[in-house]
């Protein structure tokens, strides 16, 4: 699978998401700074939201202190839907309920054995559609496409 993984800093927690999709081989896109260097996490986030939107990549992760902000950005694309998952169900529910494509991540939360657990949910996980969370997911297209 190709992955556009994206974070405003290269902290460990992002090298060790780096180095487990590699053995889980995927195919790995890297958005974001080099080692020692900072990018605005608007930007990061932008960039593997479009990766995921345009084909490039089949999936996202997005990662910033906290995860909020790379969260609300990516989903400012139309098409995606990020989801910040701190633990290893609620990635499960975002895949499984709401058809998530981008993983957020908290860079000061996730510890190495959380972030293996998220992991092996988010990739075990596929969306199951029911009617229950197609209308749920139709609503939700309709607040993004909704003209003012």
């Amino acid at each position: 699978m190709k992955i556009a993984l994206g974070a405003d800093e290269r902290l460990p927690v992002v090298e060790q998401i780096l180095q487990r999709l590699a053995e889980r081989g995927h195919q790995v896109q890297w958005y974001g700074p080099q080692a020692g260097e900072t990018d605005p996490w608007p930007a990061v986030a932008r960039q593997v939201a479009e990766a995921v939107t345009s084909g490039e990549a089949d999936e996202g992760i997005v990662l910033c202190w906290t995860g909020t902000g790379v969260s609300l950005a990516a989903n400012k694309v139309p098409g995606i839907r990020a989801a910040l998952c701190g633990d290893a169900e609620t990635a499960r529910g975002a895949r499984l309920w709401n058809n998530a494509n981008v993983l957020a991540l908290s860079m000061r939360l996730t510890t190495p054995a959380l972030a293996d657990e998220i992991l092996e949910s988010w990739f075990k996980t596929k969306y199951e559609a029911n009617p229950g969370d197609e209308a749920n997911l139709a609503l939700l297209d309709e607040l993004e496409n909704r003209q003012d």
